[in-house]
């Protein structure tokens, strides 16, 4: 498959300010020097701890936020330069669904106005008859009844909310969607139900997904590929099968080893991990994993590992990992 996104050595901080002058005093290190590619057609999916930087990352890649260095390629085009119209006909290309389904829709608008609004701003369909035809099509796609256009958000649960903001992805037919922790506030029936409708919807319309996630269970059936990320940065990509099979960082061991449903292929022994994740303010030397590494030794709190092929098509960024033909 071609790739249809390139990230290279993206990063993004936040300033941190004090004092009666507001002067920067420090900064959060959110995402530090991410490479990776989204080949188009699948689902790449995005697993770390809450706080390690995945949504910053996912919200960068289509420009919700400027990163503040590196590049993002759209089909070989460089969009972290685009401004104005130019950006504005790019997200024509690339949507979010987000998080929360209830914080993201804004409950003074009834719902067709919600999924309708991309359609205005986009200038998809000349009269208001061709919009809300399409907004009842959307609807009807995602499984509520396209009477739904008249309601507000409080009158449906969590997983038919989410269900609604996938409408409104949909709306102005993207290539790239960014799913940041959609179910996550659902329960685990609901989870199935909407990631099943977001299969569904790939196999019909081609879509692309970065599927964002705290919990390597949640993506283990939608992705592709996964790439796993601690403290700003990718500690290990791979395909999933192979990944789930043979994960390479610690980190991701232990992450797999907390899944409750035994995974065939590989040991269920728990790795509990020590203390809390390093601020991202000040992390630490070397592996900014080491101090809560179950096999660091004297090497990780010195030397920062870069990020290495392990097999042609398994990368990890560890010490003790070997490389590619050794």
């Amino acid at each position: 498959m071609a790739a249809l996104m390139e990230v290279k050595n993206l990063s993004k901080t936040f300033p941190i300010k004090g004092g009666i002058f507001s002067r920067e005093v420090a900064s959060v290190k959110a995402v530090t020097e991410v490479s990776l590619t989204i080949k188009k057609g699948e689902t790449l999916g995005l697993v770390g701890e809450s706080g390690c930087g995945k949504s910053t990352l996912g919200r960068c890649i289509i420009r919700l936020i400027d990163p503040t260095e590196g590049q993002v390629f759209f089909e070989g085009q460089d969009i972290t330069k685009l401004k104005g119209e130019t950006l504005r006909a790019l997200r024509k290309r690339m949507q979010i669904i987000f998080q929360d389904p209830y914080a993201s829709l804004n409950p003074r608008m009834n719902i067709g106005s919600i999924v309708g609004e991309p359609l205005l701003i986009h200038k998809i369909g000349v009269t208001k008859k061709e919009r809300l035809d399409r907004v009842q099509e959307l609807l009807e796609l995602v499984g509520l009844r396209k009477e739904a256009v008249n309601r507000y958000p409080h009158e449906f649960s969590g997983g038919q909310r989410q269900r609604i903001g996938i409408a409104r992805a949909l709306a102005v037919n993207p290539e790239l969607i960014v799913c940041d922790e959609p179910v996550s506030a659902l329960d685990v029936s609901i989870q199935a139900q909407v990631i099943n409708l977001l299969m569904d919807l790939q196999q019909k319309f081609g879509l692309t997904y970065l599927f964002i996630a705290h919990d390597l269970k949640v993506v283990e059936h939608i992705s592709n590929r996964v790439a796993v990320m601690y403290l700003g940065r990718i500690v290990e990509t791979a395909g999933a099968d192979e990944l789930y099979k043979n994960p390479q960082h610690p980190y991701t061991q232990a992450l797999l080893s907390a899944i409750p449903v035994p995974v065939v292929g590989r040991k269920s022994n728990r790795i509990i991990l020590q203390g809390d994740v390093p601020s991202p303010v000040d992390p630490p030397s070397g592996c900014h994993f080491n101090p809560r590494c179950p096999i660091a030794e004297e090497q990780c709190r010195k030397k920062d590992p870069l990020l290495k092929k392990t097999t042609p098509e398994h990368e990890a960024r560890c010490l003790k990992v070997p490389p590619l033909g050794i």
